[in-house]
Parts: structure tokens; C-alpha cells; sequence
């Protein structure tokens, strides 16, 4: 662990994620160090970088790892930012582990390799069990996305006084202290899990979904016509769709853009269920105010957007005319921008397979919108711009052509 002097009176111990993943026989990337027994001063000496803003963290001299002295925290307001750390070098290592959120988070290895785990942490990574250390859990709110997002990765259980604990924090109004970075930054690593439906299951068992996403949790309950939705429930739907872009490891911005694709459904009257006609103009205004609520950021917010728009056409690329199809690549702007148009493709792809018995189905239409799209960019828009002035009649003139591209090549492809 690099120890640069033996003399200092101190112990350093790995601890954390490191530890945890090295006994679930997972790749350890990053490593970080609580360091007992020490002082900012005695750090400094050892020639360590400071780092930390809100207490006192520092960078090894050589490796550049993080090490932190040991602390304990006191709540004082409201919020995760509500704590007053006392870092000093009578705190021990137990005092240290005990204000961690999980036992499986709260495990650590000397120097010599033993672990050291107080909490019984080792017992749980072993039967596959997310359970919180001390009722000091429930000081900080984001450890309830926290816990949400460990589901989603490892697909563990939350235990049942854990589970309660997170309801009680949903109940008493400390969910509604997280703050909009907080919330956007565990959602997008929850999404980039391996089975993400995990991360919104427990968020929605434990009371927080409909405080956190409140858009999403509508969907639950809402039905779909059983002739193009075996799975019948929106919010069955939403997670099928979700973990099948997670199975194709689909970037981020699709992954949240099939999350919100559908949420305008929520919005539909009882009276009009199992139908929701103009859902996707309901969806484009929930979006938009979902992403500035939370800070979302600019190329995860615009693809929803589209998806939310479009993608019931998209479902219905065979049936579109020509000028449909070029009107739908251009609202799409999958001109200039082609990446894009392939994650919007990727979106409805999983908005179709997303559903039981459909898994394995071809996805046709998005072949025929990426062959549109071909056929419209062999036109030489740049010569009619040389042949004609006015910028409305070039606009014109270049759609009138990519019309008839895209009608040749259908009738060829007939």
C-alpha cells in the first residue's frame, strides 16, 4: 500500500468498493485508503496532496490513490450536505466503518491482507443481501439510490429492515432533500448497470420512485392494448424496454431515452384506457420538464425528446409514404446529425422488443429508415443550392429530390 514511512504512527487499511469487489472476484480499478491514527499535518509530512473540501482527504505522492483519515459524521441539517465530520486520530477504524451506508461497503483489509469487517459484511456479500449499517443510514437520502443502484448491479436483495428504513426516509420527507445532480448522477450509473429494472423495482418498493421520478412511477398499473402489448402494464413495459438496451449495451442516452419514452401515457384518462391517444405530445412536455427538474444532460435530454416524439412513427415505418419518411428523417435532423439517428433507432428497437415473445423478433423498420435515409443523402444538395437563390425555393427543391430518391429506391426494393 505504498507506506512511505514506518515510523509514522499510523495504520492504513483499504476499504470499500476495492475490498468488496476483490471478494466478489470482480476487477478492482480504483482503490481507496482510511488512514487511523494520523493528522492533516502528519500527512503533509509523508508528502500527500490535499484534496478533500469538506474533510480531509489526500493523494499518495506516487500512486495519486486517495486516502482518507478516518472520520466520523453528525447530522446537523437536512440533505446530504447536512453533516459536520470529525476526522482525528483518536477515531478508530470501527468509528470509521460504521457511518459507511451498506456492511458490504464497510469491510477492510490491512496491511498484511486480513479483513477486518465489524458488520458483517462478508456474511452478506455471500447470501447476496444489501443491508445498512447503523440507523445513520437514513441521515443521507442518496443512499436510497445508492441502494437502489447495487440491486441493479449485483441483483441483490434488500433486506427487509433496510427496505423499511428507506420507506421510513421516503415518508418523513428526506427523499425530497436530494438534490438535482445527486439524483441525475446515481440514475445514469443505476441505468449503465447490468439489469437497471432492479434499480426502479426497489425504488418503487420503497416508497421513493414516485418522489424521485414521479413520471415513471405513474406508468405502473396504466394498461396498453393487449394486442401489441402482451405485458399489458406501461411500467412492465418501461422495464423490459430498458433491460433490453441494457442486454445490448446501448450508450446512455438511449438507455435514458427508453426509460421516458412513454410517460405521457401516465398522463391519459382512465376513460380512454386501454388507448392513449396523443400520449407522445404528453410525453414531449413530461420530458422536458422531468430533464430540467433533474439537470439531464443536453445529448440524453434531446434524444428523449425525439424518442418520445417519434418513436410511434418509427414503429410505423412500413406504412410511410415517401414524403412522410423524408419529413420524419428531417424532424429527426438524422442529416447532420447520423450518430444520433442511430441511437434513436437503437430506442425503438428496444421499445419493440421490450415485450414478451419479442425479444428475438426482426425489427425491420429500422433497416427501412436507414435505407431512406441513403437514398435521400445521394442527393447532391449542394448543386441545387448552386442553381438556385432564394433559400426557401433550395429547401423545396432538395426535399422535392430526396422525395423522389427514397420513392425509387422503395420501388426497387419492392
Amino acid at each position: 500500500m505504498n507506506r512511505l514511512d514506518s515510523r509514522a504512527p499510523m495504520k492504513i487499511y483499504e476499504v470499500g468498493g476495492a475490498v468488496r469487489d476483490e471478494l466478489l472476484g470482480l476487477k478492482v480499478t480504483d482503490r481507496d485508503y482510511v488512514v487511523v491514527g494520523a493528522t492533516p499535518q502528519e500527512m503533509l509530512r509523508l508528502g500527500f496532496k490535499p484534496v478533500g473540501k469538506d474533510f480531509p482527504v489526500f493523494l499518495h505522492p506516487k500512486s495519486h490513490e486517495e486516502y482518507a483519515l478516518a472520520r466520523t459524521e453528525r447530522k446537523t441539517a437536512r440533505g446530504y450536505k447536512g453533516f459536520k465530520i470529525h476526522a482525528a486520530p483518536d477515531v478508530t477504524l470501527e468509528d470509521d466503518l460504521a457511518r459507511r451506508d451498506l456492511t458490504i461497503n464497510a469491510i477492510a483489509k490491512d496491511e498484511s491482507g486480513k479483513i477486518i469487517d465489524p458488520y458483517g459484511g462478508v456474511k452478506d456479500l455471500r447470501a447476496g443481501i444489501l443491508r445498512h449499517v447503523s440507523p445513520a443510514f437514513a441521515e443521507d437520502p442518496v443512499r436510497i439510490l445508492r441502494v437502489a443502484r447495487f440491486a441493479a448491479r449485483f441483483g441483490f436483495d434488500v433486506a427487509d429492515e433496510t427496505l423499511e428504513l428507506m420507506h421510513q426516509m421516503a415518508q418523513n420527507g428526506e427523499v425530497d432533500a436530494l438534490v438535482a445532480e445527486r439524483v441525475w448522477q446515481e440514475l445514469a450509473k443505476g441505468l449503465m448497470e447490468i439489469k437497471p429494472s432492479r434499480m426502479f423495482e426497489v425504488l418503487r418498493r420503497s416508497g421513493s420512485l414516485n418522489k424521485i421520478l414521479p413520471e415513471l412511477d405513474a406508468l405502473f398499473g396504466v394498461p396498453q392494448p393487449p394486442e401489441y402489448h402482451p405485458e399489458i402494464d406501461t411500467g412492465v413495459h418501461i422495464m423490459l424496454v430498458i433491460d433490453y438496451a441494457a442486454s445490448k449495451n446501448f450508450s446512455l442516452p438511449v438507455r435514458f431515452a427508453a426509460l421516458v419514452h412513454d410517460v405521457g401515457k401516465g398522463a391519459t384518462p382512465r376513460i380512454k384506457w386501454p388507448h392513449h391517444p396523443g400520449h407522445e405530445a404528453s410525453s414531449v412536455e413530461l420530458v422536458k420538464a422531468l430533464c430540467k427538474r433533474i439537470k439531464v444532460p443536453a445529448d440524453c435530454r434531446d434524444l428523449a425528446l425525439l424518442a418520445a416524439r417519434y418513436h410511434g412513427e418509427a414503429q410505423r415505418a412500413r406504412e410511410l409514404r415517401p414524403a412522410t419518411l423524408v419529413r420524419l428523417l428531417q424532424a429527426l435532423d438524422a442529416f447532420r446529425k447520423p450518430k444520433r439517428f442511430v441511437e434513436f433507432l437503437e430506442t425503438c428497437g428496444s421499445d419493440f422488443h421490450g415485450r414478451p415473445g419479442f425479444e428475438n423478433q426482426p425489427f425491420p423498420q429500422a433497416e427501412i429508415l436507414q435505407n431512406a435515409l441513403r437514398a435521400a443523402q445521394s442527393v447532391n444538395a449542394g448543386a441545387i443550392a448552386r442553381q438556385l437563390h432564394k433559400p426557401a425555393q433550395i429547401a423545396a427543391k432538395v426535399r422535392a429530390a430526396r422525395i423522389a430518391a427514397v420513392k425509387r429506391h422503395l420501388q426497387s426494393a419492392a
